[in-house]
């Protein structure tokens, strides 16, 4: 399905593209995932659009029957953003210990407050960080759009059905193209 629209106050979240998750493997190549969100990131900084970067800096507590990654001692840079993101002082930092950008945060608060309506997600992985962020956001009463392009996952059944099972569930799902597009189309 095609993109519909924006809403007037539409947010970008970019999810976990930091230094101590971008070296990992992922079913498709980092770079024009990257490259795809250095695009929106630019378009949505055009438009003086708010721009959320998420990072994670640990896990949430309890027990799993699966060992977690990243549970042993974080890398002194392990939450630092990639320096293609540029990062400026008036983007929304979240950092989380969860799998979703809104449970452990204010990050709705902090959305809300400037009058956000929609968000449109980014990032890694799809079928964990930025399918738990676009969930919350759905439940929180956001317009979700998914740029499906500028994102990717260790493993592709979990990228695949979030892609074809979840997010036409949750929003609309399109390329980041499609979204600059929409942008675009905007008077300026």
């Amino acid at each position: 399905m095609a993109l519909t629209a924006l809403d007037a106050k539409t947010a970008l979240i970019v999810v976990d593209l930091q230094k101590g998750i971008i070296g990992s493997r992922f079913i498709h190549a980092i770079g024009p995932v990257v490259d795809r969100t250095v695009e929106l990131i630019g378009a949505f900084r055009k438009h003086r659009l708010p721009i959320v970067l998420v990072n994670v800096a640990g896990v949430a507590p309890g027990r799993t029957e699966r060992q977690r990654q990243h549970a042993s001692v974080l890398s002194e840079d392990f939450t630092d953003f990639i320096p293609q993101i540029d990062r400026q002082p008036d983007d929304i930092v979240v950092t989380k210990r969860t799998w979703g950008a809104f449970a452990s945060t204010d990050l709705d608060r902090q959305l809300k407050s400037r009058g956000v309506t929609q968000v449109v997600i980014t990032g890694v992985a799809t079928g964990t960080g930025v399918e738990s962020t676009a969930r919350q956001a759905y439940e929180q009463g956001f317009n979700v759009t998914l740029a499906i392009d500028a994102m990717t996952d260790a493993r592709t059944e979990a990228h695949e059905y979030s892609i074809n099972q979840i997010f036409p569930r949750l929003g609309e799902t399109g390329t980041a193209h499609d979204v600059m597009q929409l942008l675009a189309s905007r008077s300026e």
